[in-house]
Parts: structure tokens; sequence; C-alpha cells
């Protein structure tokens, strides 16, 4: 993975309120946000494009509920890989849409996955399939008190 180029210096009030007029809704219009920052909607989609040119907006996403569809057990797994099998495992975790997200870590175990599944029997079964990675750890989670943030800095 590349490290993108920080552009935090390029970038003014008017562009940081776009961002957050965007995490907000993403369905927002332009003639709308122009509203919000004194600009015009030509000028306003200028501006979009630009961030999605550097990557500072990489998409647009709609939230969907997981209750919903049936995703009632939430989880976070620790998993053990060796660097030999990351070769193997990568491809294997990014095939399971089940999984929230996997990210590198330090400690004791070298992966964390966030994962939701039906119930506890197919996370059971995920589970068994995921130890031939090495040792895992599950956390099943109860509740959660504070959903993902859009925001990454205060404004």
């Amino acid at each position: 993975m590349t490290i993108p180029k920080n552009y935090t210096e390029e970038l003014d009030e008017i562009d940081f309120k776009i961002i957050e007029l965007l995490q907000e809704n993403a369905r927002i219009s332009a003639k709308e946000i122009a509203q919000n920052v004194y600009l015009s909607s030509t000028s306003v989609a200028t501006r979009i494009d630009n961030l999605i040119k550097k990557g500072i907006i990489t998409g647009f996403n709609a939230k969907v509920n997981p209750l919903a569809l049936g995703f009632y057990t939430k989880a976070f797994i620790s998993v053990e890989v060796e660097p030999n099998q990351k070769k193997e495992f990568y491809p294997y975790i990014d095939a399971i849409d089940n999984i929230v997200q996997c990210n590198c870590v330090t400690g004791d175990f070298s992966m964390l996955l966030e994962v939701m599944f039906h119930n506890t029997i197919e996370l059971d079964q995920f589970i068994g399939e995921l130890q031939r990675f090495g040792k895992t750890k599950t956390l099943i989670v109860f509740s959660t008190s504070v959903e993902h943030r859009e925001k990454y800095w205060k404004m």
C-alpha cells in the first residue's frame, strides 16, 4: 500500500465544509452544497471533482442497516497469521463478503477482522475455516454504543 500525498495544506475551509456535507449526506446536490458554502453550483462541482482526483474522496456509499438484512451477529476476530501466509490469507479474506474490515495489527495477533453473520452457527463455521491460518480469538458484540464515524478530523 502506498501512502497518498497529504493535501491538508492545500485545502481551504470551503473544501472541508464540502467534505463534511458529503459525509453527512452523499446524495446532497451541488446546488444545496453551494447554498451552504456561498459558491456557485459549478464551482462546487469543480471542487468535488478535484477532491476525487486527489484521492481525498474515494467513493459515495449508502448506509445499510445489517439487522434489517438479518445479520444479527457481529464479532471481532484476532488471527495469528505468519508473514509467509499473507499471500494466501489476503485473497481468501477479500473473497468473503461477511468480512466488514481486515486490519494488520501489532500485538499477540497479526490480523483483526470485523465480521457480520446471520447467527453464531455461521460465525462458528467461519472461525473453523479461518483457523487453518493460525490461532484465533473471537469477541462477539452485544451492542454498539458508537457507530462507525464518517468524520476523521475535527473541523
